[in-house]
């Protein structure tokens, strides 16, 4: 039995395009997220960004790995239907929480989040595996976008800084070019969202997002989990988010005092 807020078709479809829409995954923790933005916002962690170069307008803030200390995305991680979904999606029998991610544009942010897979800057290798990207405004063009498909490719996306939009690790030649979605004709899939919507889409999924020029926020709250098959990959450099001090070795489950397991079959 699936849970009751997808069907066979979105398990299908998740597993042969690499995204998928969950209507109102996170419908009854709203507020509860909204809070925890909120707070992550006044408080940011280490890992907190701000993406604009100087002269663009607005502002685009990003934070990840907080849910150990905003009891708000520890209490939507343990108690939405998020990990059992997850699940489901991967074909996994346990899930483990890898990272929480916070993404606010402000309005009048007309810059885009660049086109990328958020798998090679990760230093997990694996099939099993889901982000939900939620919203916690109404959004129509400022909605997640992600290239149906793009999960199967047979060469990851080079991974890139978002400001320098330099390359993250030396060796370029083990990636793809970033393609240009839009001018290439892939197939892109968006969807208009509400306010605990989520897109559900692979870490190897390439996705991207327009800048916000409506007059309202768009915050996003996403999270990322792993099932059975998640390893411990090592990367030729400072992997995204790092993780410093973690002593796993090439080939290792993720440890489960870092990483701890939210739902088991």
């Amino acid at each position: 039995m699936t849970h009751p807020l997808i069907t066979a078709d979105d398990i299908q479809n998740y597993q042969n395009e690499g995204a998928v829409l969950i209507k109102g995954l996170f419908k009854d923790h709203i507020e509860t997220i909204r809070a925890g933005i909120e707070r992550n916002m006044a408080e940011p962690g280490p890992y907190a960004a701000e993406n604009l170069n100087e002269g663009e307008s607005g502002r685009f803030f990003d934070d990840y790995c907080n849910w150990t200390r905003i009891a708000e995305f520890e209490e939507v991680i343990r108690t939405s239907p998020a990990a059992e979904v997850a699940a489901d999606l991967m074909a996994s029998r346990r899930v483990q929480v890898f990272h929480d991610h916070v993404l606010v544009k402000e309005p009048g942010t007309s810059k885009p989040t660049p086109w990328h897979q958020d798998g090679p800057y990760y230093f997990v290798d694996g099939r099993q595996n889901v982000s939900f990207w939620s919203p916690m405004d109404p959004v129509k063009d400022a909605s997640l976008r992600c290239v149906a498909g793009s999960h199967l490719w047979e060469k990851p996306v080079l991974p890139t800084r978002w400001l320098a939009q330099t390359s993250f690790f030396p060796d370029e030649d083990a990636y793809m070019p970033v393609p240009d979605p839009d001018a290439e004709g892939m197939e892109i899939r968006e969807w208009e969202m509400e306010p605990g919507d989520a897109v559900a889409f692979s870490f190897a999924s390439l996705h991207g997002a327009r800048g916000n020029t409506a007059q309202a926020r768009r915050r996003a709250f996403s999270l990322r989990l792993v099932g059975d098959d998640a390893r411990y990959v090592a990367r030729p450099g400072p992997t995204s988010p790092p993780f410093p001090g973690h002593g796993m070795q090439a080939g290792d489950i993720l440890r489960e005092d870092w990483f701890p397991v939210i739902f088991n079959r």
